[in-house]
């Protein structure tokens, strides 16, 4: 039988993967024995990992240059699938574990987006100064602890015309698996960092903001509050959004510190949106100025 080139391109690409028989292999700790924490390495951060889950964000994560360790993958998927086999190939010189789908399952305990699982090095983060650096439009997330809302965040800011998204020490970690996954790949393609630790938050990181020409807008419901659709919200040059955690909101301090209070009209007696519904919200009426 004569193999068209993608059979054959396949077949080869599978000469070059290990099939898992031994599931207690060291080299498959970091899919089946790590943690986020574990992986992430604070001691060590220049050895820190992250675990980017299906072809499209693996992709995404390529594109924004980070470099890949080993990928796991279901056998049928690297065999058929025209994204993973991309995937492969830019991952030729790493190590590629493959198994049929209920193996892979158990294994990692969960279910794999379309069966695709690839680690990557974690890279230096800029500083808030240099992140900030030519953007007239930020996101900042205080204490933002559920990783599904920083992933659908981070999908909101690079969408609708945020320039970067800044954390403070309190959030999760935009490259844990779920975030990375829910943000569709997003973390890889908006520049972002944490606040460092030895700035202070909000008193020193706030004064940085302020230097660098921003306006700060908290998203809160106070009674001295402006409408989202305020227009002298628009105009301004520079402008930071600071969203809080889910159900606590910004803290006080940061409220206080900020040049506007911002509230996101409500209808039928809701009080308040999800962070991340709120986000899409404020990221879409403030992400552009109208000068």
């Amino acid at each position: 039988m004569i193999m068209d080139n993608t059979e054959t391109a396949n077949i080869r690409l599978l000469q070059n993967v290990k099939e898992i028989t031994d599931f207690d292999a060291s080299e498959l700790d970091v899919y089946a024995r790590l943690t986020e924490a574990q992986l992430l390495n604070k001691d060590h951060p220049e050895k820190g990992l992250f675990i980017a889950e299906s072809p499209k964000v693996i992709i995404r994560a390529l594109d924004g240059g980070y470099e890949p360790v080993s990928v796991l993958v279901e056998k049928k998927q690297a065999l058929e699938d025209a994204e993973t086999i991309a995937v492969l190939e830019r991952c030729a010189n790493v190590p590629v574990y493959t198994a049929e789908f209920a193996v892979l399952t158990k294994l990692t305990g969960f279910k794999l987006t379309r069966g695709m699982l690839c680690v990557m090095k974690r890279r230096n983060l800029p500083g808030l100064r240099e992140i900030c650096a030519g953007c007239d439009r930020i996101a900042v997330l205080e204490n933002v602890m559920n990783p599904t809302n920083v992933g659908a965040i981070f999908r909101s800011a690079a969408a609708l015309h945020m320039d970067a998204v800044i954390l403070t020490g309190g959030c999760s970690n935009p490259l844990y698996r779920r975030a990375s996954r829910v943000s569709m790949g997003t973390v890889f393609q908006i520049p972002w960092t944490f606040v460092d630790r030895s700035v202070s938050w909000p008193k020193e990181g706030m004064h940085i903001l302020r230097e660098l020409g921003f306006k700060t807008a908290a998203m809160a419901l106070k009674e001295n509050s402006v409408s989202i659709a305020d227009p002298k919200l628009a105009k301004e040059e520079k402008l930071a959004v600071i969203l809080g955690t889910e159900g606590d909101g910004l803290l006080a301090e940061t409220i206080a510190a900020c040049d506007y209070t911002v509230m996101i009209p409500m209808s039928h007696g809701v009080d308040s949106l999800n962070v991340a519904a709120a986000s899409a919200v404020a990221f879409w009426q403030l992400g552009m100025k109208n000068c």
